[in-house]
């Protein structure tokens, strides 16, 4: 119970975060993409705002022998990049350019009733759907010509 609060805890203080500086706004993350036109530096100030504690949070965290609700942290061990990163990267980047929304975006929409907000969640559930069955047929065709 105490990880699920504490989870919810944590939403809510990014969720707020994502409001009050305007990131759940499309256009105005669109804006950030138009160099050319109305091109508003603020995703810039959000990011760097968000790297440099999240860089702090990683040394003091990481210090710790094991996190406070759980038997180890779960870091990535793997550095390689390959085809479904990559894929995955460049369809974030191509949706977030489409439609201005990423999941840490229209999320915390859908609590202000975007309807926009609704269509690109649907629409990214159903993209990781897609990417799971895409995966496992993948890998049930590669354990059968290995086998």
């Amino acid at each position: 119970m105490q990880r699920i609060l504490t989870a919810a805890i944590i939403g809510l203080i990014f969720g707020a975060g994502i409001a009050i500086s305007g990131m759940i706004n499309p256009a105005k993350v669109l804006n950030f993409f138009d160099f050319a036109g109305t091109w508003d530096p603020s995703l810039a100030f959000v990011m760097g705002g968000a790297l440099a504690v999240t860089a702090l949070g990683y040394r003091f965290v990481l210090k710790r022998p094991a996190p406070l609700f759980d038997k180890s942290f779960h870091l990535p061990t793997s550095r390689k990049m390959d085809v479904p990163l990559l894929g995955g990267a460049a369809v974030f980047g191509i949706g977030w350019g489409i439609t201005g929304f990423c999941p840490g975006g229209a999320i915390p929409a859908l609590g202000l009733g975007e309807t926009d907000a609704f269509i690109f969640v649907g629409a990214m559930l159903g993209g990781i759907a897609l990417a799971r069955l895409v995966r496992h047929a993948f890998a049930k065709r590669a354990a059968t010509a290995n086998a």
